[in-house]
């Protein structure tokens, strides 16, 4: 579990994000939205410790990240699982060799160790014909389902993806969605997700927290979020014709009911 205390973060005197509070719960896919600029990159390089909160606390089951020396923040790193935007796979590696990474940088582990424990991640990815490929020679998807198999391979109790759909297909991105979904609740992480897709708040929104202007405006699950009656959420959510669409049908059918 994840608790967050009344932080704030400020830059040249500018409050971008403003006394917020939440709790993130293991086993579930918390999602955190909100318009470019609104504070929810800042609040999650917080949340990693990228950035050190102006005031309030953050708590890693009782440990408190911003009393942390460095190697105190070393040892939860090593409970951390990362997803990138843009993958962030080393081209000079293959697939095998990326998702080794983290296990080679934190453990002790022999090669032949190493090895077993990425091709099992690789597997449960269904990539364990892409091992010896490189990144340059694998599709989006797949370096997307590369970059979760390196995430998890240190089997984190904590996992963070920063827009993991950015850049798919829309078929893609509803796998990708689905694998993080399952194996949040396969390995019982808390994982934290930061995202502009309403189609994943739709899918694997079982909590939603939205930020705007730097506080924390509404939060639910995504059944919540067709009945609310926030206007800045709304307006965020509901910009396509499409998810407009879907609150109306939505809030016909509670009014009939």
């Amino acid at each position: 579990m994840i608790e967050v205390k009344n932080i704030t973060k400020s830059f040249d005197n500018k409050e971008v994000i403003k006394d917020i509070s939440a709790v993130f719960m293991p086993g579930k896919t918390n999602l955190i939205i909100g318009k470019s600029g609104s504070g929810k990159t800042v609040f999650m390089k917080m949340l990693i410790g990228l950035l050190r909160p102006d005031s309030g606390k953050i708590f890693y089951d009782k440990r408190n990240l911003p009393n942390m020396n460095k190697n105190e923040l070393k040892l939860l790193r090593r409970e951390m699982g990362m997803l990138f935007q843009g993958s962030a796979l080393f081209d000079s590696m293959s697939v095998l060799e990326n998702v080794m990474f983290p296990l080679t940088m934190f453990t002790n582990q022999t090669k032949k160790e190493r090895e077993k424990r990425a091709l099992f991640c690789l597997d449960r990815v269904n990539l364990n014909d892409a091992g010896a490929l490189f990144p340059g020679e694998i599709s989006g998807g797949m370096m997307k389902r590369a970059a979760i198999a390196r995430a998890i391979a240190l089997n984190p109790k904590y996992l963070f993806c920063d827009e993991p759909n950015s850049g798919l297909d829309p078929k893609t991105a509803l796998l990708i969605d689905d694998l993080i979904h399952d194996l949040t609740k396969e390995y019982n992480m808390t994982t934290v997700i930061n995202t502009h897709d309403m189609n994943s708040v739709m899918n694997i929104g079982e909590k939603i927290m939205f930020i705007n202007e730097g506080k924390k405006a509404w939060e639910g699950d995504k059944d919540g979020i067709i009945m609310s009656q926030n206007d800045d959420l709304n307006d965020f959510v509901f910009a396509s014709d499409l998810f407009k669409r879907v609150k109306e049908i939505e809030t016909n059918i509670y009014e009939e009911n």
